[in-house]
């Protein structure tokens, strides 16, 4: 079937549906007005529905059967559902409903009576313009659970955020305002179970909540599996504002590890950082290039005899230097304490002493080394003396 066959039966079935809505009405005796009322609409828009010139969403659907006391399936199909025992919906097929623009829903088990709950397929489509739109929170007494097929679905539930992949699942109260967007690039599809509240059968009256969202930088990069994900989780309020930010396994971070190495693992030719020196001399560095530079500064430093646990003074104003000698140091596992250029004689004495400092990292611009050299008389702790960009007598060339 052609996308033109397929609009023509899309057009063929709002007539449809909209001829038994206009009938039903007409049989029971109910106004326009009334029915305008109860579908909340004006009543413009509800003629235009009944004469099957504005396709309908679910909601409007639901709360035509709602008046009429009648099943969904009366309106849909112009029948009721008759099976009990068990119900058989093939793959591709499935009863579809206009819930969402943009989004598919076809039911999977229409033909079954008196259901608990209503199962269906959803595929919820990708679209940038959907990351920075309000947020199209949905609610209906009950519960639901939803299993995600294929792709990346950002579930936002209440003030909670959750980025589930292919076979996570979520259940929750879904009288909780709840919205689903799809990241990474692609639809995604999914299985989801709406449960009716307890002691009912069939739909709960859906109702819509409009709120702002906030696009983070994760949502506009369409990231899969973003890896500080294992140890930073965000919160977002009602309105899609970030409300809380939560650590685990702190204990067991390490930027160099978790965040630098996973990066250059996973897209080792992206560009980690933009260099221009004071005569715009441009260098750029890859997550590949910064993993293996601070991988061979940590072997450097170890040669010296920097350890775990050392307390290591960098002074190296804006040195790409600093990157390869800061994550080198998280590697080793030694303290680092970032320093000014600006210090003198008797602040470097303090800091060296304060904090028992064992060696430095220092840039060869300007006097700061003869100020190291002239602290370090009064100042036993410190034994190793590294210099980026030039060199000294007293002190190792970076």
């Amino acid at each position: 079937m052609n996308d033109q066959e397929k609009l023509q039966k899309a057009e063929l079935k709002i007539k449809e549906v909209a001829e038994r809505i206009a009938r039903l009405r007409e049989d029971l005796g109910i106004s326009v007005e009334e029915m305008a009322a109860n579908t909340d609409y004006s009543v413009e828009d509800y003629k235009a529905f009944e004469a099957g010139e504005k396709d309908f969403s679910f909601t409007f659907i639901y709360k035509c059967a709602n008046a009429f006391h009648v099943e969904i399936a009366d309106l849909m199909e112009g029948s009721s559902p008759e099976l009990k025992g068990y119900t058989v919906t093939r793959k591709g097929e499935g009863d579809p409903i206009v819930r969402r623009e943009g989004f598919v829903y076809n039911r999977l088990a229409a033909k079954f009576k008196n259901k608990t709950v209503e199962p269906f397929h959803v595929v919820i489509p990708y679209s940038e313009e959907a990351l920075s739109k309000p947020l199209h929170l949905a609610s209906h007494a009950g519960q639901e659970m939803d299993i995600v097929l294929k792709g990346t679905l950002r579930m936002i539930v209440g003030s909670h955020t959750e980025i589930l992949h292919e076979g996570d699942c979520i259940y929750y109260d879904s009288s909780m305002p709840h919205d689903e967007i799809a990241l990474g690039g692609e639809d995604c599809e999914i299985y989801a179970f709406v449960m009716a509240p307890r002691g009912t059968t069939g739909f709960s009256e859906y109702h819509e909540h409009v709120a702002e969202h906030h696009t983070t930088n994760v949502d506009k990069a369409g990231l899969l599996h973003p890896v500080a994900e294992k140890f930073v989780v965000c919160e977002t309020n009602e309105e899609g504002i970030l409300s809380a930010v939560h650590f685990r396994e702190k204990d067991k971070f390490n930027f160099a590890f978790d965040i630098v190495d996973a990066m250059a693992e996973k897209c080792p030719d992206k560009t980690a950082m933009i260099y221009v020196d004071v005569n715009k001399k441009e260098r750029r560095f890859t997550f590949k290039d910064i993993k293996r530079y601070s991988c061979q500064t940590a072997n450097y430093f170890k040669s010296l005899g920097i350890k775990r646990g050392d307390r290591v003074m960098l002074v190296l104003k804006r040195h790409y230097q600093f990157w390869f000698s800061i994550i080198a140091l998280h590697r080793i596992g030694a303290l680092v304490i970032p320093a000014s250029n600006m210090l003198k004689k008797h602040d470097f004495e303090y800091r060296f002493n304060s904090a028992e400092v064992s060696a430095i990292v220092c840039t060869a611009d300007g006097d700061v080394a003869n100020e190291v050299d002239l602290a370090q008389a009064n100042c036993p702790s410190l034994k190793t003396k590294v210099m980026v960009n030039g060199q000294r007598e007293g002190w190792h060339d970076f």
